[in-house]
């Protein structure tokens, strides 16, 4: 089952030549997975502890290699033979080459994958990798503005468990070197003249427009999610009867369509200021981001189901806050339901069109998947969560996915927009406050 590669390198346990692994993948194209747990054999093998010893892993990435590992790596448990092992997954970097902070931008420092070993780069290597390094990311271009507020955001972190101290800028790299904000920060920000078109068609061209909306000039966390919620309404489900059988699906698959949404975003270059476009036409759904295939990726790269993400703040975000699984868990998802004749890739732009699984002529029968997965929950289930938090205010939300059969995610999602259109207030903390039905709104 397990074998090492190019992009593969197995570990019984974790040693001192952790960083090594992890620059070595950052530094290969297509980055690569590091396993602790599995011998050279492919044999599982039980570490001791493994929430402590994954914590070390993380810090130990983060603070000992340079430029900055945020959002380039991903850490998580799998079992094999019903033993846990733990999985590293690394993007490869954009701002290579990646060394050992403490051995320096040298030999002993910068490492690459040769088939299934890991090998000190030549110092010609190096010279030419940093003369070619990407300096114009997102992170150290400026912000149009500095008077940006993040009020939004800190609601999305905390629906998560988790505070935004006064520090948060620093530590999400909201910052330009000179202590700025970034356009990343404008991008996140409450409010920025960025906005995602969605536009709707009668035909199948672009000649009958009936809906143009655009979702933006807030947080992109909070676009994103309106735009998942009108994909969603969208994405209707129609019935087919046949002779022998009755066919019931949606007119996309939803989880293919959520994870082309989610990357369109996460991966689009807006520092030409050009945001992804989303068109719902009679036959199709179209999905366009710009940017193209990044520098040093290729085609096959792209189908590979390896991250290498253009805005890696951006996607360490997107992360926290569970809309992206595991780094270059997206396309996998995609390709399980359709082959890559869906993608159009250009030099400045990536396409992806999704065709209807039935005909207009079939019957609508629920506007919007039924699932769950993305957002549009009905009015029963808000009705569920409202009594709950009328009997229990401080209730959390695995106590009422355990009570109603809802994901917590649908619960964090009910209760942000109960909390959007005001019919429920906060009140105190995240952790120790309670909520207070708004019965003003009723």
């Amino acid at each position: 089952m397990f074998q090492e590669s190019n992009r593969i390198e197995l570990k019984a346990t974790l040693n001192d030549k952790l960083e090594k692994e992890i620059v070595a993948f950052l530094n290969n194209r297509e980055g690569g997975i590091l396993y602790i747990g599995i011998d050279d054999k492919g044999n599982p093998v039980k570490n001791s502890d493994l929430d402590s010893m994954q914590l070390k892993i993380a810090d130990r990435i983060k603070n000992n290699i340079l430029p900055s590992t945020l959002g380039l790596f991903d850490i998580a448990t799998e079992y094999v033979d019903n033993i846990p092992i733990t999985k590293i997954i690394v993007s490869s970097g954009l701002e290579k080459p990646y060394y050992i902070k403490s051995k320096g931008m040298s030999p002993n420092g910068c490492y690459m994958r040769l088939g299934t070993s890991t090998q000190p780069m030549s110092t010609t290597l190096i010279d030419e990798l940093y003369a070619k390094r990407i300096h114009t990311t997102l992170r150290n271009i400026p912000s149009p503005r500095q008077d940006l507020t993040f009020a939004q955001l800190k609601i999305y972190y905390q629906e998560r468990g988790f505070e935004l101290n006064r520090k948060f800028a620093n530590s999400l790299e909201l910052l330009t070197p000179d202590g700025q904000y970034n356009y990343i920060a404008y991008l996140l920000a409450d409010e920025n003249g960025v906005s995602i078109k969605v536009a709707k068609y009668t035909g199948t061209t672009k000649v009958d427009l009936v809906e143009n909306e655009e979702y933006g000039y807030c947080s992109l966390i909070k676009a994103a999610n309106h735009v998942l919620e009108k994909m969603k309404i969208e994405n209707v489900t129609k019935v087919k009867v046949t002779s022998t059988k009755r066919i019931e699906k949606n007119l996309v698959e939803s989880v293919p369509l959520r994870e082309a949404l989610i990357n369109a975003v996460v991966h689009n270059d807006f520092s030409r200021e050009i945001p992804p476009v989303f068109e719902v036409f009679s036959d199709r759904i179209e999905i366009t981001s710009y940017g193209g295939l990044i520098p040093g990726q290729s085609k096959e790269d792209f189908f590979s189901c390896s991250s290498m993400p253009r805005n890696r703040e951006l996607m360490r975000v997107f992360k926290d806050l569970g809309l992206v699984e595991q780094l270059g868990s997206g396309m996998s998802r995609i390709l399980q339901s359709y082959d890559r004749s869906i993608f159009e890739i250009s030099d400045h732009f990536i396409k992806a069109i999704f065709p209807f699984s039935l005909s207009a002529n079939d019957e609508i029968v629920a506007n919007g998947d039924n699932n769950g997965d993305i957002s549009g929950d009905n009015q029963s289930d808000r009705d569920k969560v409202l009594l709950l938090l009328k009997e229990e205010p401080d209730i959390t939300a695995k106590k009422m996915s355990e009570q109603t059969g809802l994901s917590t995610r649908k619960i964090s999602r009910i209760i942000r927009e109960l909390r959007e259109s005001e019919m429920i207030i906060r009140i105190g903390s995240s952790r120790k406050g309670y909520w207070e039905i708004n019965k003003s709104q009723f």
